[in-house]
């Protein structure tokens, strides 16, 4: 909570820097050729612990563009660190960050607008990526970023707690509210007030706005407006909360989870600690060397009317506005997300995937665009002698194309920083959820006004 919190107020302090509806981006993007040919040095940010997925682009993307240099700062990104950069004009000229950041910097002017740069490598971004990808990084009718993976989660299941306590797929359906707090209650073991396990971790906090998603609600209308204390919001709350009381409470189940070793032999899978979660993709990963140990499965959430659902989420490579060779910079961000680099990082995972430990399964890669993925599947994806794995990589597959956008909005991480205090605080009890997200709704507002110029 508090590196969220950090990187709200960091946000709030670009929006004292640069006013409100600055147009810098667009303006700094209308003086680019940016069909040129790719030449000269290029700066970039944001990119912490390359894996071989991420090498295996970027070694792709320069042998593509050999005229290029490539000048990587191989750290995290940092909202303080940009809001800086932004002030003393001293920007790289690409930055990787997380999607939710895209609209609040493209609203203070402090990116360009990529649609040219699109256009000019006849990249077409309704066909290049999926709809609610590109839709994390569309504020004011343009793209400001170039979107670059994508994590579905679903309902991870273990079917040998499941079984135990007669409990089946059919009952994690958020469309039947009961009947799955009753799942979750039937799956869950006390001894006297502790939980020893959890029936299911639905990630009430983290995973919020989903939920409020599938329950007919949202945290932002189409404008980018905050919309946290509608109806449909507080009623996925009271829902959650209703989960959470069912399996000894939101502090109990909590700090129970917090204290498994998700990564390690201790993981909730292979010991028994939890009957389902909700879990992003990349959790599957973990799983692999455990392949022998655990029996999972998987299912889709789904939305009040019982139809799968999920919600997108991801990084972005992002032009600033200040950028000294942009042109260069949109040449190489695309070439990183084309068909043939994401088959060269599918190759360099599967490499990966055939050490012994990983039990000859390969998960699959989720890259944001329709086309690769399908590609990657095919091609890649398998889990052969394990039909709990198989049924995973099918779910997660199967619903990427089902996502639905969070939504942009200028204001979108203090809003998230905001609905998640609601939450914690809801969920502890301290607030009902209907007082919890009205105050939550009259934080993000002030956040939105201040952007948005009130």
């Amino acid at each position: 909570m508090r590196a969220r919190a950090g990187a709200a107020g960091a946000i709030a302090a670009a929006l004292l820097l640069t006013g409100c509806g600055g147009g810098g981006g667009e303006e700094a993007a209308a003086e680019v050729d940016f069909g040129a040919a790719a030449s000269g040095t290029l700066a970039g940010w944001g990119f912490e612990n390359t894996d071989d997925v991420g090498q295996a682009r970027l070694d792709h993307a320069a042998a593509a563009l050999e005229g290029l240099t490539v000048e990587l700062d191989q750290t995290a990104f940092d909202a303080q660190k940009f809001t800086t950069l932004a002030a003393s004009g001293d920007m790289p000229d690409v930055v990787q960050m997380d999607r939710q950041f895209v609209p609040t910097y493209a609203a203070q002017g402090l990116l360009m607008p990529l649609d040219e740069c699109f256009a000019a490598h006849e990249v077409d971004p309704a066909q290049h990526w999926y709809p609610n990808v590109a839709a994390d990084v569309t504020w004011d009718e343009q793209l400001w970023a170039v979107p670059q993976f994508y994590q579905p989660p679903v309902i991870l299941t273990n079917a040998r707690v499941m079984e135990e306590a007669g409990v089946s797929a059919d009952d994690l359906d958020a469309s039947d509210p009961d009947a799955l707090i009753a799942a979750a209650e039937a799956m869950t073991v006390m001894d006297g007030s502790s939980v020893t396990r959890v029936g299911f971790d639905p990630q009430g906090v983290s995973k919020a706005a989903q939920w409020m998603l599938a329950f007919g609600g949202g945290i932002v209308d189409e404008q980018g407006m905050p919309t946290l204390d509608r109806e449909e919001n507080v009623a996925a709350a009271e829902f959650l909360q209703q989960l959470y009381e069912a399996q000894g409470g939101f502090a109990e189940v909590s700090g129970f989870i917090d204290s498994i070793d998700i990564f390690g032999d201790g993981n909730g899978y292979a010991n028994d600690l939890v009957g389902a979660a909700v879990f992003d993709q990349w959790y599957l990963n973990v799983l692999t060397p455990y392949a022998d140990e655990v029996e999972i499965g998987a299912v889709p959430m789904r939305d009040r009317e019982g139809e799968p659902f999920t919600a997108s989420g991801g990084s972005s490579f992002v032009i600033p506005a200040g950028a000294q060779n942009p042109g260069a910079a949109c040449a190489w961000a695309l070439e990183l997300t084309t068909a043939d680099a994401w088959t060269a990082a599918a190759e360099a995972r599967a490499t990966t995937e055939e050490e012994a430990e990983r039990n000859g399964i390969n998960t699959g890669l989720f890259t944001g665009s329709a086309e690769s993925d399908e590609m990657i599947r095919s091609e890649f994806a398998s889990a052969d002698g394990y039909p709990g794995f198989e049924e995973a990589i099918a779910a997660y597959y199967d619903v990427a194309a089902l996502g639905t956008s969070i939504g942009a909005s200028p204001a979108g991480q203090q809003v998230q920083s905001e609905l998640e205090n609601a939450m914690s605080s809801a969920l502890v009890g301290e607030a009902s959820p209907a007082d919890a997200l009205a105050a939550a709704q009259q934080a993000a507002m002030r956040a939105y006004d201040q952007v948005s110029g009130g």
